[in-house]
């Protein structure tokens, strides 16, 4: 299997337009995948609780903060996401001389989970995520099937204020901060000699490995990268071609220019084939505390395909039901040892009808144009309403609670309709 797979991107002032942060993730996967989009309010714990993520149980915390992400269907953690303050937190698959480890710990996407539950800033996501990984380390196969696929992960954290990247190789690690400007990242390392917080021994192993002289100026991703790159040269297009494009729009980077961003396909960063984006999400944080963020999901395949539909945190959301696939409990094939013995049907509602919409989109060009058509007037429509948020924020959060569903509700009638 190609290393191929995702693009995350941020922009902050100057780069993004008022005093905005603008967070977008492409989630690349397999094409046969499911992904949900689901909501865990905060919640309390008893002292000694443990959590079980995909492959393994640790330690709960004493409290865990409202979360909405964006998942494949048949794990616990997520590709991309954001919390009740703020936080946004994509990750990407990354290689380089370090092996990546089959024995089963935390994946890169289960850190991204406990990041968000339990970081209520950026650079506290980057101290969660780095001290789960001294404790319980990475690893484990990040596909439902047993093919073996791992990787190393980096993530690309934002708040209200700055954004953090944040690159591994085993237990090890190193993270830049990101204050303004623009940022994008994708399968490869990107850390070069500006480095805010490191691994205490990160260095001195590299030594030893002999990868770092030990004298010359450090320079993470040349010392931690494969000496040929080859085998990442796919994901170094699209990072280029991802860069460009943010450059192009430096200035006036808003919600709609990173939408067009992900739904590029000629760069690659909207990817088809075996791999391909099977999610989507845009994510819009005013600097302002006093005004609330908007965070968009498609939870379907092929954003150029798909709505973004906009979540907003209050309380007493209600689940999202639509987007939420169906739940096998300990029955499920990733429960049992061995695992991935057979593939459960993880469809959820939305997926279910956008799948042939999606097909009625490639088969007919009339029809598919007048969806499409639909699509982008339904989104734009919401994108209308949310920007009086933004500006303005809400008097009536209890408005916000099915805000949501009841976008995806109009998209599923707007497909039944056609």
């Amino acid at each position: 299997m190609q290393p191929s797979s995702c693009d995350t991107f941020v922009a902050l002032p100057p780069s993004a337009e008022g005093q905005r942060i603008i967070f977008g993730k492409n989630s690349d996967r397999p094409c046969d995948e499911v992904q949900e989009v689901v909501y865990f309010p905060a919640a309390d714990y008893e002292g000694g609780a443990k959590v079980e993520c995909t492959y393994i149980e640790i330690e709960q915390v004493a409290h865990t903060y409202a979360v909405v992400l964006s998942r494949p269907a048949w794990l616990w953690g997520a590709e991309m996401g954001a919390n009740e303050h703020q936080v946004c937190i994509g990750n990407e698959a990354v290689w380089g001389r370090e092996s990546a480890d089959d024995d089963e710990a935390l994946l890169g996407m289960d850190l991204v989970r406990l990041g968000l539950e339990r970081a209520d800033t950026a650079e506290k996501a980057v101290d969660v995520i780095t001290e789960l990984l001294e404790k319980y380390g990475q690893g484990g196969s990040c596909m439902e099937c047993q093919s073996g696929f791992t990787y190393h992960n980096s993530f690309l954290i934002s708040d209200r204020k700055e954004a953090w990247l944040l690159e591994t190789s085993g237990k090890y690690w190193a993270a830049e901060r990101v204050e303004a400007g623009h940022r994008n990242i994708s399968n490869e390392y990107s850390i070069t000699t500006k480095i805010d917080k490191e691994h205490p021994e990160m260095r001195e192993y590299a030594q030893s490995k002999g990868w770092w002289n030990g004298k010359t100026q450090f320079n993470f991703s040349a010392v931690y990268s494969y000496a040929t790159t080859g085998r990442i040269e796919a994901s170094g297009s699209r990072y280029c071609e991802g860069k460009k494009m943010l450059e192009n729009s430096n200035g006036h980077i808003t919600a709609e220019k990173m939408m067009n961003i992900l739904r590029d396909k000629d760069s690659g960063i909207n990817m088809e084939g075996m791999f391909m984006t099977t999610g989507s999400m845009v994510s819009v944080i005013p600097k302002d505390p006093a005004l609330p963020g908007v965070h968009y999901f498609t939870a379907t395949p092929d954003p150029e395909r798909s709505v973004f539909k906009p979540f907003i945190f209050v309380n007493n959301i209600n689940e999202l039901k639509e987007t939420t696939s169906p739940s096998y409990g300990l029955d499920d094939p990733v429960k049992k040892q061995p695992r991935f013995q057979s593939k459960p049907n993880r469809k959820h509602e939305l997926f279910v009808k956008h799948e042939v919409v999606a097909a009625i989109i490639d088969s007919y060009e009339d029809r598919g144009k007048k969806i499409t058509e639909s699509m982008r007037k339904l989104e734009n429509e919401k994108m209308t309403q949310m920007e009086e948020i933004l500006s303005h924020g809400f008097q009536e959060p209890e408005s916000l609670v099915n805000l949501y569903s009841s976008c995806v509700k109009e998209e599923l009638e707007m497909y039944s309709k056609k």
